[in-house]
């Protein structure tokens, strides 16, 4: 029983969660700062679930039409569906039951989920079909990505916000103005802008692994149109233009001490990412690559909470 778990949790990667959920998680408890971060029970498990539902059907999607590629590319030609360790149909039970999983869970959490739901599974589906005819298939999947913060916000709020609220929503003078304008949407939006951004840089570095093999069976990327050197300068600045969206986060949200500590901290992992991307063989993609992004999202999420949970940490004059 446990070997065909584990079988099915590879096929889908599971262990990448860790990319999108701590930004949905910390979406959440932005959301629901006046309860100190803490929507309920309910509303919590069905945000996993969601999130588990999505990204489960996104990628036994991106599985199913991407095999006959996997199956010639010799990095790839191990996945299950090439190797025939799982079946075809098999598959695409699962993406189809997961996607109900997010209808059914969106359902459950309130109207506006449950009607965007649909519009979620298109665009997180849609992405591995971009390869087949834009360069910009790494800007389609940080838009997938990007849906975790925007659906766990709704899912707690029921809409973005855009009202005058009578607190300020953060202690700075930035939070105040925008919660006296009635912006306090604009938060959900801008993390989700800071995601879309994170995905674009470190996906760019994932596809150098395959440009030989996309070049010669044309397939689309930045990396195939700009070459490797050109496409990790438009990485680099992708990740700088995230992490300013981060600092920007912050300022809206009235973050203080132990927020931008956090960012330091990002800030040396992409630049840390970088230089591995440029002085080492790409062999280190597997490893070292996906630590440094599962320590990056892990990082954001344990500040944003220390933040929320308590309010009053602040630097010692």
């Amino acid at each position: 029983m446990f070997a065909t778990l584990r079988k099915w949790a590879e096929f889908v990667k599971l262990s990448h969660t860790v990319f999108a959920l701590p930004f949905a998680l910390a979406a959440m408890m932005v959301a629901a700062r006046d309860t100190r971060g803490w929507p309920g029970w309910r509303v919590f498990g069905l945000v996993l679930l969601a999130m588990f539902g999505a990204r489960t059907c996104a990628m036994a999607f991106n599985r199913i039409v991407d095999r006959k590629f996997d199956a010639a590319n010799p990095r790839t030609a191990t996945r299950h569906l090439p190797a025939g360790q799982i079946s075809l149909p098999s598959a695409w039970a699962l993406c189809l039951l997961s996607g109900a999983g997010l209808v059914g869970a969106s359902w459950l959490l309130n109207p506006v989920c449950f009607q965007l739901s649909p519009v979620a599974l298109f665009l997180i589906c849609f992405y591995s079909l971009t390869k087949r005819f834009t360069n910009y298939t790494h800007v389609w999947l940080g838009l997938a990505l990007a849906l975790a913060p925007l659906g766990a916000w709704l899912a707690v709020k029921g809409q973005f916000g855009f009202a005058v609220t009578k607190a300020p929503f953060g202690t700075g003078p930035l939070g105040r103005f925008v919660a006296e304008q009635g912006w306090t949407g604009i938060l959900p939006i801008v993390l989700a802008a800071a995601v879309v951004f994170w995905l674009i840089g470190f996906d760019i570095i994932y596809a150098i692994q395959d440009f030989e093999f996309d070049r010669s069976h044309g397939l689309h990327s930045l990396v195939v149109a700009w070459g490797p050197k050109n496409a990790l300068s438009a990485s680099l600045l992708a990740h700088l233009i995230m992490w300013v969206l981060l600092v920007l986060f912050g300022l809206l949200a009235g973050f203080r001490l132990a927020y931008y500590a956090g960012l330091v901290l990002i800030l040396g992992c992409l630049f840390l990412e970088h230089f591995l991307a440029r002085r080492r063989s790409l062999n280190w993609v597997n490893n070292s690559f996906f630590r440094l992004n599962a320590v990056i999202s892990a990082v954001f999420l344990a500040v944003t909470v220390t933040e929320i949970v308590f309010p009053g940490f602040r630097l010692r004059e």
